[in-house]
């Protein structure tokens, strides 16, 4: 059995978790497949944002877990999920922490959508 290094966030590799206040639409195929005013927004280092979408706003029945398997040493292990509508282009286009590590515990029961698996990660300002 291998040890997998657990690395703490920190100055040299932030990792900030914010509610975001924004709705959230994500789009595949000409359908809705996740829409939520509960997302969160995770910053790290020097990556893009990511949203971080509720699974009770998402359409699960849209989607297909796979055996595609990550390890980041900052959240943990990470599960995948595929598309339907999306074919082809969106295999493994859904992540998910379903344990993650106390620093980012936050975003256990939430997804994330890669922006080039889909047609459109919409945010839409709070009112």
């Amino acid at each position: 059995m291998t040890n997998k290094p657990v690395k703490i966030p920190g100055p040299d590799h932030p990792i900030t978790v914010k509610a975001n206040p924004a709705r959230i639409v994500v789009i595949i195929a000409g359908k809705t497949i996740a829409d939520t005013r509960r997302s969160l927004t995770l910053q790290e280092a020097d990556y893009q944002p990511v949203y971080y979408i509720p699974r009770e706003d998402v359409d699960m029945s849209l989607l297909t877990r796979t055996d595609h398997q990550t390890y980041c040493p900052y959240k943990g292990e990470c599960a995948y999920y595929s598309i339907k509508p999306g074919g082809l282009r969106s295999v493994n286009a859904v992540w998910t922490y379903e344990k993650p590590y106390d620093a980012v515990a936050a975003i256990k029961n939430y997804l994330a959508f890669y922006p080039d698996r889909v047609d459109a990660i919409k945010e839409i300002p709070a009112a």
